[in-house]
C-alpha cells in the first residue's frame, strides 16, 4: 500500500455493489474512492468505477461501488481513497436541466457551471433556527388544497398502492404547483428506480406543462445500479438546499417512489450481512429515512424555504408495513390513494378520511387561503364520513330501506367522491375548491351544517340547491 495515495492493490473479495478491503489506516466513512481494474494481460483497457466507504472496523472497511460490480475481480482491483467526502456542484443554472441520479446531466448538455460544492450527505435542520410552516402551496388539486392543505416547509407523503396511479398524480403536482402571491419558487423531481416507460413520461409531461424551465429532474432508472438510488433524494435534497436558502426559492421537491429507495437499502444491507429487522429491511431504516424527510423546512431570517411530498407504494396494500409505518412517523401526516376509487374511475382517487395533513391550520385560514376554508373543510369531512357509514349500511339493509336523512348523506357521499375529489386532470384554484365545496352543502338545510359560524352563512347569497347524482336526492 503506498501511504502518500492511499492506493490499494487487490481486494478481500465482492458481494453485490460492495467490496471489502483490509489494511485500510485513516479511512472515514462517506470518503470517496476510486476503483481500477488492472488490464488483462491481453490488453484489455482498464475501467475505472467510484465508490464510497458506508463501513469500516478495526481491520476492514466496506466500499459501496455505484456503477455494476459485474467483472470486477477482486484480486486485480486497484483501489485508491481520495479523503473527499461526495459533493454535488450545484447552482441556479440546474433548473430546467436533465440529470441522472449522481447528478450527472443526462440531457445531453455540458455540466452547469457550480456556484458551491457541499456535500450530499446534509444534515437537517437546525431545530433553534427552524421556522414553523405557515404559508399555503398550491397544488391545483382539491382533495388536497381543499382537504390537506400543503404548507410551505411540510413533508406530507403520497401512500398509494400498486397499480394506482400515482406516478400521474405526482407529474401533476409537478405540473400544477405554485406559491401565490408571485414569490419565486421551483420544483426538484427525483425519480428513483423508474422504467423507461415511466421516466419518459414524466419528460414530456413537463416538457407539455412549459414547467420544465423552473424545474430541476433526477432520473434513476431501474436499470441503474441500485447504490445510486441510495445517493438520487440526497443529490436532490443537496440542489433543492441550495435553491431554497441561497437563492430564497420555494422550492417543493417530489421523491418517487421512497419504497424503490428503501428495497435498495434492504439489498445493501443484506449484502453486508446486516441483521434484518422487520420484513428483512435494516433495524436503521427509520434513522436513514429521516436523515431525508428532515432536511425539509423553513429557516429562520431567510425567505426561501424546502417542502417534501415524497411518492411510496404500499407493499401488499399494508398501511402498517414498515415503509409507510416508519414514513408517517416522521412526517406530518398523510395523502393516501383508494384502490376502490380507482375502480369506479375517479382520478384523482385520494381517499380523504384516513388522509392528514397535521399543518393544515398553519396554511389555511384568514390572511393564508379564505375565512371559510377550514370550515367548509371540517362540515365536508363530516357529511362525507357520515356518508360513507350509510353506504356501508345500505350494503346491507338495502338503498331502498334508508331513511330521508340517510338518503341525503348517501348521495353527498357520492357526489363528493365524483364532483370535488374526482376532478381529473384540470387544475382548480383554492377558490374553485371551496365553490365547489358550497355546492354541495346547498343540498342541506343551514341548520345543519353546524361546523360552519353563522357570520359565513349569513355572508354566502343564496344558491340553487345542487344537482343530485343517481341513486339518490340531496334536496
Amino acid at each position: 500500500m503506498d501511504l502518500v495515495t492511499r492506493r490499494i492493490r487487490g481486494a478481500l473479495g465482492i458481494a453485490g455493489p460492495l467490496l471489502f478491503l483490509e489494511g485500510v489506516p485513516r479511512a472515514r466513512l462517506g470518503e470517496v474512492v476510486r476503483i481500477r481494474d488492472e488490464p488483462e494481460a491481453n490488453g484489455r483497457a482498464a475501467e475505472e468505477r467510484s465508490g464510497q466507504v458506508i463501513a469500516l472496523s478495526r481491520d476492514r472497511i466496506a466500499v459501496q461501488v455505484l456503477e455494476e460490480t459485474r467483472g470486477l475481480a477482486p484480486a486485480r482491483a486497484e483501489v485508491t481513497l481520495t479523503g473527499q467526502v461526495a459533493r454535488l456542484g450545484v447552482s441556479r443554472g440546474m433548473l430546467g436541466r436533465v440529470l441522472d441520479g449522481l447528478g450527472r446531466p443526462a440531457d445531453g448538455l455540458p455540466p452547469p457551471v457550480p456556484e458551491a460544492r457541499p456535500a450530499i450527505h446534509g444534515a437537517a435542520l437546525n431545530v433553534t433556527r427552524r421556522e414553523k410552516p405557515s404559508d399555503f402551496i398550491e397544488t391545483g388539486v382539491s382533495a388536497i388544497d381543499g382537504m390537506n392543505t400543503l404548507v410551505r416547509g411540510q413533508k406530507l407523503p403520497v401512500f398509494s398502492c400498486a397499480g394506482l396511479p400515482a406516478s400521474r398524480l405526482a407529474a401533476q403536482i409537478v405540473c400544477q404547483a405554485r406559491v401565490r402571491g408571485g414569490e419565486p419558487f421551483a420544483v426538484v423531481f427525483a425519480a428513483m428506480g423508474s422504467p423507461f416507460r415511466e421516466y419518459h413520461a414524466f419528460l414530456e409531461a413537463f416538457r407539455a406543462a412549459g414547467v420544465l424551465d423552473r424545474t430541476v429532474v433526477f432520473l434513476n432508472r431501474a436499470e441503474d445500479p441500485p447504490i445510486e438510488r441510495l445517493m438520487t433524494p440526497r443529490c436532490a435534497l443537496t440542489c433543492a438546499e441550495h435553491l431554497a436558502f441561497a437563492h430564497g426559492l420555494h422550492v417543493l421537491v417530489v421523491l418517487t417512489d421512497v419504497t424503490s429507495y428503501c428495497e435498495a437499502l434492504r439489498e445493501v444491507a443484506l449484502a453486508r450481512e446486516e441483521v434484518p429487522g422487520r420484513r428483512g429491511y435494516p433495524g436503521y431504516m427509520y434513522t436513514d429515512l429521516a436523515t431525508i424527510f428532515e432536511r425539509a423546512g423553513r429557516v429562520r431570517g431567510r425567505p426561501g424555504s424546502l417542502t417534501q411530498l415524497p411518492v411510496l407504494t404500499m407493499p401488499d396494500d399494508d398501511l402498517t408495513h414498515p415503509i409507510p409505518d416508519l414514513t408517517g412517523y416522521i412526517t406530518e401526516g398523510q395523502i393516501v390513494l383508494s384502490r376502490d376509487l380507482d375502480r369506479r374511475g375517479v382520478y384523482p382517487p385520494i381517499d380523504v378520511l384516513p388522509s392528514l395533513s397535521r399543518l393544515m391550520g398553519l396554511g389555511a385560514g384568514p390572511g393564508k387561503t379564505r375565512d371559510d376554508h377550514r370550515p367548509v373543510a371540517d362540515q365536508l369531512y363530516a357529511f362525507y364520513a357520515r356518508g360513507r357509514d350509510v353506504r356501508r349500511m345500505a350494503a346491507i339493509v338495502g338503498a331502498a330501506n334508508l331513511g330521508e336523512e340517510e338518503k341525503r348523506l348517501l348521495a353527498f357521499a357520492d357526489a363528493f367522491e365524483d364532483d370535488l375529489v374526482g376532478q381529473g386532470g384540470t387544475f382548480r384554484t383554492i377558490e374553485d375548491t371551496l365553490e365547489a365545496g358550497w355546492r354541495l352543502l346547498s343540498g342541506f338545510p343551514p341548520a345543519a351544517l353546524t361546523r360552519i359560524p353563522e357570520r359565513l352563512l349569513r355572508a354566502r347569497p343564496a344558491q340553487p340547491a345542487a344537482a343530485a347524482p343517481s341513486g339518490g336526492a340531496i334536496a
